[in-house]
């Protein structure tokens, strides 16, 4: 999604999740305060809503490659976001367990967004801020400069309910300024921008390996445009629109009772919002009658489009080598 395309998606994420925090009130007044923009849409992304146990995955985040379901979830919510606003308190002079883990479980998909930071406590959060400025700063993230503070003696009635002053909203307005010009700076992609979407059109074909395995068509559903064009293995010549691809499937998984899906090599190519991505892939498992199949080593090419911050397959081809003596396709070659 670029800057001309559509307006840019800031998150504004809750630091906490601890019963009585004042993080979601903090965060309403953030969207409220920001929905008087036209140049950017804001959405409030709560912790509660994303439960990460402490960072379970086996390979570093850096990989860009997830085992779990809540990691993969996490994931796509922080990747449709172009920029951030985060709302932390501060606990003994330190930033919330709980957000430094689900920081720690991501890496590309925070890459090169700028953030803004808006903190509260007893010393106004300043140091949870001056903390996860330099973890945010790490991540190759660009923190803007302007940042809000409340105090929780000074700006919280009864130290619970936020009564925040009219230099809070003009302070708030400058971070918001900053963050969404930010976003729209028009620059040429960069490396580590280039690795991000890599990665994250590696984690969409993982995706959709996932939904085989698990014949889940609401999960293929997601990995496809509607309107996508499939040169499939199998007749027609080609099957169009994301119906017709999914068809295909609910024919494969009848004759499957637990399919198994492999991808070696996969190779992707990312320019702008378009991408394509070129493996080798297998389908094999166990047969409805219970027979085991080891199936057979298949070339694939996806090409991939970024719509609302998600990579959709608007087309695959799928073919096998054919030999020319007897017109057959030569369906035992390994990669």
């Amino acid at each position: 999604m670029t800057a001309t395309a559509a307006k840019r998606r800031i998150g504004i994420l809750i630091g906490s999740t601890r019963p009585g925090r004042k993080g979601a009130q903090v965060a309403r007044w953030v969207q409220e305060r920001a929905a008087r923009r036209g140049d950017a849409e804001f959405e409030v992304i709560d912790l509660l809503d994303h439960p990460l146990p402490h960072l379970d995955e086996p390979l570093p985040a850096l990989t860009g490659r997830y085992e779990h379901a809540h990691t993969r979830a996490w994931s796509e919510t922080v990747a449709r976001c172009d920029g951030f606003v985060m709302v932390t308190p501060e606990y003994n002079a330190s930033i919330p367990g709980v957000l430094k883990n689900a920081v720690d479980y991501l890496h590309a998909e925070w890459t090169g967004k700028p953030v803004g930071f808006v903190s509260y406590g007893v010393r106004g959060g300043v140091h949870a801020v001056r903390q996860l400025r330099a973890l945010c700063e790490l991540l190759t993230m660009r923190a803007v400069a302007p940042q809000v503070s409340f105090f929780l003696h000074t700006d919280f009635k009864d130290r619970t309910t936020l009564e925040p002053g009219d230099e809070h909203a003009t302070a708030l307005d400058a971070l918001l300024d900053h963050v969404v010009a930010r976003t729209t700076d028009e620059r040429p992609p960069t490396p580590t921008r280039r690795e991000a979407d890599e990665a994250a059109v590696r984690r969409s074909v993982d995706a959709l390996a996932a939904a085989i395995r698990a014949k889940d068509l609401d999960g293929l559903r997601r990995r496809y445009a509607t309107d996508a064009v499939s040169f499939d293995i199998d007749p027609p010549l080609q099957h169009v629109g994301i119906d017709a691809k999914l068809k295909n499937w609910a024919n494969v998984f009848t004759y499957f009772k637990n399919p198994a899906y492999e991808v070696r090599d996969l190779t992707p190519t990312v320019a702008d919002d378009l991408a394509y991505a070129h493996a080798f892939g297998r389908l094999s498992g166990t047969l409805a009658d219970g027979t085991q199949v080891d199936g057979m080593w298949v070339r694939a090419t996806l090409c991939f489009r970024r719509t609302d911050g998600e990579w959709l397959i608007t087309h695959d081809h799928v073919s096998v080598p054919l030999d020319i003596r007897d017109g057959k396709g030569v369906v035992d070659l390994e990669p």
